[in-house]
């Protein structure tokens, strides 16, 4: 799963990844976060979902995927910068590579250029770092619009923003460019989504502790860069054929 902008993990609170260690149940404010995910999930059937689906309507897999390419490599920057905090200066050094690639060759990052050179992208984020550094991510933790989180991810988020040089950029139209980008990235984040939040509302009696079980599987196989425990996901659903690079 992808980690994305703040707007676009609120469009994908129903799958998103974070937490606290796999195979535990950190959730202490289970009641608290049961009422958030229900809150989450009515405004995802109601807006974000028709949204999505609209967007698909009226797009087609190229646009979706270069929106895609577009919003990741505005991205590049933050991954950038926890890269050199966790001390992975090879892999920073590819994504600056991949960021002055995309953003030229790539047409503004339009077209993921660097990737078909050989150069994959990889996300980073201050949670992340954190728990490199050696923080616990403390209690699972649901919030309305954001969704999936703990208090060492949601202070990360924060970092993450002082990092991102468009939220100090001024120039002629900043402020509805800042308001499409978050829209498009809620938009290109929930599309993606679609069949893998269908079927766990399908196929689980329960999706908000499959969602909190995901959730916690893959924010540790993120920070261990993607080096996963191959007995983490043994008795969940395979989503990983919907998620396309």
């Amino acid at each position: 799963m992808k980690k994305l902008s703040l707007s676009v993990v609120a469009a994908m609170s129903l799958t998103a990844c974070a937490s606290s260690g796999a195979g535990t149940s950190n959730d202490p404010w289970e009641g608290f976060n049961r009422t958030m995910y229900g809150v989450n999930d009515a405004l995802d059937r109601a807006v974000l979902e028709p949204a999505a689906k609209g967007y698909r309507a009226i797009t087609t897999k190229p646009i979706r995927n270069g929106v895609s390419n577009a919003l990741s490599n505005l991205g590049e920057p933050i991954t950038f910068t926890n890269e050199i905090l966790q001390g992975e200066f090879s892999r920073a050094g590819n994504t600056a590579g991949r960021f002055l690639v995309n953003s030229t060759v790539g047409v503004a990052g339009f077209v993921d250029a660097a990737g078909q050179y050989g150069n994959p992208r990889t996300n980073e984020d201050f949670g992340q770092t954190l728990a490199v550094w050696g923080m616990p991510s403390g209690p699972y933790l649901v919030l309305p619009l954001i969704g999936p989180s703990n208090p060492r991810d949601l202070f990360g988020s924060g970092i993450d923003a002082a990092f991102q040089p468009l939220n100090y950029a001024e120039f002629e139209g900043d402020t509805e460019f800042a308001a499409t980008r978050g829209v498009a990235g809620a938009l290109s984040g929930r599309e993606q989504a679609i069949e893998v939040i269908s079927d766990l509302r399908e196929q689980q009696a329960d999706p908000y502790t499959a969602v909190r079980r995901i959730y916690d599987q893959t924010r540790e196989a993120a920070i261990r860069n993607g080096e996963e425990d191959p007995n983490a996901y043994e008795d969940l659903p395979d989503y990983d054929e919907y998620w396309d690079e």
